[in-house]
């Protein structure tokens, strides 16, 4: 005898809970990213077998898809995100005008000084103003402000606010979408891995220099609106991050909205470039936890071997590694349009289905760098505190946090890649009119979640080691 779809509902949603209790209980410590690992030090170790660690985290996604799939009620579906509170926070011309010069004067002064402390301040990244306040505060910390609340970015861009003031647009932006954001972002990540910026100051303060020439001359060359819409890579950071939060700001004001709701809105991606910047955000989370683990280090270590220069090697496995994730989207995105059998495009599904990638980037986000903030705070209040005149290193303390905190980083990851299927879900539903072709649209996406999941957990489940080739 079948059950009605509300037992099989129940039924599932606590196999669901039990499948992420029982993976919760299996891990004792888990991985960092090459940053954290390059302020912490930290090392880790899964406690069972690594293919029951996977096979559990698999599952629980795999569980969500199927639980997501039974509610077919497209009202309810939709009510997700459409509900709103708006605007909860009004504001006029002239408090949108203060607050930004505010936030403006604020962040244009925090420039100046992590320039200057990097270049006069000790030398040594644990306690130096530069590099606590763009790793801690900004890497970490501001980007999970992005996706838990809202993009603050728009409000304290301090590159933007120059460029305003400076004649622009002298030249019309090509027809290139976000494509040079893309290369832009994938340099950086390969500079902070080949660079010693969490460790010496006065590299850091070169390269934050480098890269306000950069965006600057960009903006004054095709107009700051042009720019950081489109080429700039914090901006697009920080939008596409903060599309993920419960805050989102309209003409209006900020209105309170669920989260992740945004992510299935048909406007967040224009092309294929915006997809490939999505994808990327997924990608360099799992490089930066790649890159400190074994099989990273053996990659580099082979590569090297066959006569790659190093730093040459560190790209290449960051450009392959990177195309490889890219691939397994586009080509979910045909097996989709096969599957469903659809008259919509290729391109289409892709732009459509690239947004819930964004909640599996915040979750991997949160899971590598929570602990580390929280840890790092201290220091952080002592830099900010004493910018100009800091203290003695050993001032610069870290909180001890309990064994149990290490549990979170896989909850956070399960937790990004539960609402991604979600949305997944909600987004065929809005695509397609028939329900067995709206689930059967799913599948592939929901199949390179389940593997972007496991890859995230074999990494977490990884102790750190040193990067090889890499001098501080």
């Amino acid at each position: 005898m079948s059950l009605p779809a509300p037992s099989r509902r129940v039924r599932l949603t606590v196999a669901l809970g039990g499948l992420g209790l029982v993976l919760l209980a299996l891990v004792d410590v888990v991985a960092a990213s090459n940053v954290v690992a390059g302020l912490e030090g930290q090392r880790g170790d899964v406690a069972v077998p690594t293919w029951l660690f996977l096979l559990t985290g698999g599952a629980v996604i795999a569980a969500s898809a199927m639980l997501s799939m039974l509610m077919t009620d497209r009202q309810f579906v939709g009510s997700y995100h459409t509900w709103s509170k708006r605007p909860i926070v009004p504001y006029s011309d002239t408090v949108l005008a203060a607050v930004g010069a505010a936030g403006a004067v604020l962040s244009a002064l925090a420039l100046v000084l992590v320039v200057y402390t990097g270049f006069t301040g000790p030398p040594f990244g644990s306690a130096s103003f530069a590099v606590l306040f763009v790793f801690v505060g900004i890497r970490s910390g501001l980007t999970m402000v992005a996706y838990l609340v809202g993009n603050p970015w728009p409000t304290i861009n301090p590159w933007r606010r120059v460029a305003e003031r400076l004649p622009n647009g002298f030249v019309e932006y090509p027809d290139v979408g976000q494509w040079p954001a893309v290369a832009a972002l994938l340099a950086l990540i390969w500079v902070e891995v080949i660079a010693p910026v969490t460790e010496a100051p006065a590299v850091l303060a070169w390269g934050v220099l480098g890269y306000s020439l950069y965006t600057l001359a960009g903006a004054v060359l095709f107009s700051p609106e042009t720019w950081f819409r489109h080429a700039d890579p914090l901006s697009l950071w920080f939008r596409f991050y903060g599309a993920v939060g419960p805050l989102q700001r309209g003409e209006e004001g900020w209105s309170l909205r669920l989260p992740g709701a945004r992510l299935g809105e048909s406007e967040l991606l224009a092309d294929r470039s915006g997809v490939a910047f999505v994808v990327l955000l997924v990608w360099e989370l799992t490089f930066s936890g790649l890159v400190v683990t074994s099989p990273g280090v053996s990659t580099v270590e082979s590569l090297v071997e066959a006569g790659v220069p190093p730093l040459a090697a560190y790209l290449l496995l960051l450009v392959a590694g990177y195309g490889l994730f890219l691939g397994l989207y586009r080509l979910a995105s045909r097996l989709a349009r096969r599957r469903a059998e659809t008259y919509l495009s290729v391109r289409t599904l892709g732009l459509r289905f690239a947004p819930p990638l964004l909640a599996i980037a915040a979750g991997y986000h949160l899971a590598h760098y929570f602990n580390f903030f929280i840890a790092l705070s201290p220091s952080l209040w002592t830099a900010v505190t004493n910018p100009l005149s800091p203290p003695a290193p050993p001032a610069f303390t870290q909180v001890v946090l309990p064994a149990w905190v290490d549990l979170l980083e896989v909850a956070f990851v399960l937790a990004g890649h539960v609402l991604a299927v979600w949305v997944a879900h909600a987004t065929s539903f809005d695509l397609f009119p028939g329900r067995l072709q709206a689930i059967r649209s799913q599948i592939p996406f929901v199949a390179v979640m389940v593997l972007y999941t496991m890859i995230s957990l074999w990494l977490l489940s990884m102790p750190t080691v040193e990067l090889p080739y890499v001098q501080a």
